[in-house]
């Protein structure tokens, strides 16, 4: 993937976010008996699987152009294989901006969904229950991503990918100084290692903050999620006057003050330059930053490696979730029961899942920037892709796969969540600029927040 893609995903997910904040400004939905939404299912919204041996038919599938696309795409002939009678139309589109509109409308509306998580629970109102398809296999699914899928009790989107949050870093850097990896074990392990490399190496600032105001708000609820915290709690009330808060942002302020750190926009060119020099040692980010090394740090492709994030408390857990996609089925589609099996082959069966993360056209090693969601996919003896040159010639998927069984679970994404980026995210920035402490971003941000965008609606 090139450098533009990357970030042109970054970006889209903060439009998409504020679509899903914009489309909850309009018109109300209305029930399925007003709105003719659930004439392939049941009254109450609830999908079933399809009664039949044969199944046939025609269904729409979206997905973002891109890699993914391409990946998904390689699928589908296997899938029709397995269904000979079911006809795949796979469409490219600009799901952020286009999906509002057409669910609202209620034409031309697709049957399948590729969407980002922290969208599924605004728009939930036009998507189909999938909790009696779900259920043979909830027990396996990583409970951070049944969380965040779930509204009122009711499962919402096929959970798909876990983005487990890593520590990468340097492993010649480290080497150089006389750090073992293995002794950093909580965050101020971290802010030590730091120190003892910026004082054998005085151009140093080695942990990497994140500087673009949208990104670094869901940098921090990645490690909020390591703490089993979110903005916001089962029933999307604002919670960031929090212990949990106060600690990170503790942390993050102590690290900003003492040199320790890289201000940078992720992948930015500061941001790669710091990377390719040394100034920056350690990332903590989600298991997609490996892209960097596999494509955009020439210079110090090879010497990253990649380890679970530090612990906030001894013993606690070693990672945290950032991100995630999984997939819908909209109450307008002609054919949910049919996408139902499209999205059940590519993740609960073998054939599907080793075909979208085993080696592929795409991904000729395997898809390595997410792990899956699905426990008998995530087998850390089965590796579905293999080591990276990048790092070294590391295993990531067994290190991977630990830190995602670490991550507790989860809260919906509430629909005012993009919108909490103006607050939290530019309040973020003002602490690293040195105008607010960490108390005054929570208190600024919980009451821009909850004035501006929670009270208003409910």
């Amino acid at each position: 993937m090139k450098r533009t893609q990357i970030r042109r995903r970054a970006v889209a997910a903060a439009a998409g976010l504020t679509a899903v904040v914009l489309a909850a400004c309009g018109p109300e939905v209305s029930s399925d008996a007003e709105s003719g939404a659930g004439d392939t299912g049941p009254a109450d919204g609830t999908l079933a699987a399809p009664d039949t041996d044969a199944p046939a038919g025609e269904i729409t599938i979206w997905d973002r152009s891109g890699d993914l696309y391409e990946v998904f795409d390689g699928v589908i002939e296997r899938f029709t294989e397995r269904y000979p009678d079911i006809v795949v139309h796979h469409e490219a589109v600009d799901i952020d901006t286009k999906l509002p509109n057409t669910l609202i409308a209620g034409a031309d509306v697709p049957d399948g969904v590729f969407l980002d998580d922290a969208k599924v629970a605004g728009l939930s109102d036009h998507f189909y229950d999938l909790s009696a398809v779900l259920e043979p296999y909830l027990d396996d699914i990583a409970a951070q991503k049944v969380d965040v899928n779930t509204v009122g009790g009711r499962i919402y989107g096929v959970p798909w990918d876990l983005n487990p949050g890593l520590l990468y870093y340097r492993a010649d850097i480290l080497e150089e100084v006389g750090i073992d990896p293995a002794s950093i074990e909580t965050y101020d392990d971290l802010f030590a290692a730091a120190e003892q490399i910026k004082a054998a190496r005085p151009d140093a600032a080695p942990i990497h903050l994140e500087k673009e105001p949208f990104l670094s708000q869901l940098w921090l609820e990645m490690f909020a999620s390591q703490l089993g915290t979110s903005l916001a709690d089962e029933n999307g009330e604002l919670r960031l006057d929090s212990p949990e808060y106060r600690q990170i942002l503790g942390w993050l302020d102590e690290v900003n003050k003492a040199g320790l750190g890289t201000r940078a926009e992720y992948l930015g060119p500061a941001d790669l330059a710091a990377l390719e020099s040394g100034q920056q040692v350690f990332v903590p980010w989600a298991i997609w930053w490996d892209f960097a090394p596999q494509q955009l740090l020439p210079q110090t492709t090879g010497l990253w490696r990649a380890m679970p994030l530090p612990a906030w408390t001894e013993g606690g857990a070693r990672s945290g979730a950032m991100g995630g996609s999984s997939f819908v089925i909209p109450r307008d589609a002609e054919n949910p029961e049919l996408a139902w099996l499209f999205y059940e082959f590519l993740v609960f069966d073998p054939e599907g899942f080793q075909a979208v993360y085993g080696p592929n056209a795409i991904y000729p090693d395997g898809l390595n920037t997410s792990v899956p969601s699905y426990a008998p996919a995530a087998d850390p003896a089965t590796p579905l892709f293999g080591p990276l040159d990048a790092l070294g010639g590391q295993d990531l998927w067994p290190v991977a796969i630990e830190a995602g069984e670490q991550i507790p679970g989860g809260t919906p994404i509430p629909q005012w969540w993009a919108g909490a980026v103006d607050y939290l995210g530019d309040n973020l920035q003002r602490m690293f600029d040195g105008e607010l402490t960490p108390e005054q971003v929570i208190a600024e941000s919980t009451e821009q927040i909850q004035t501006n965008l929670v009270d208003r609606a409910s």
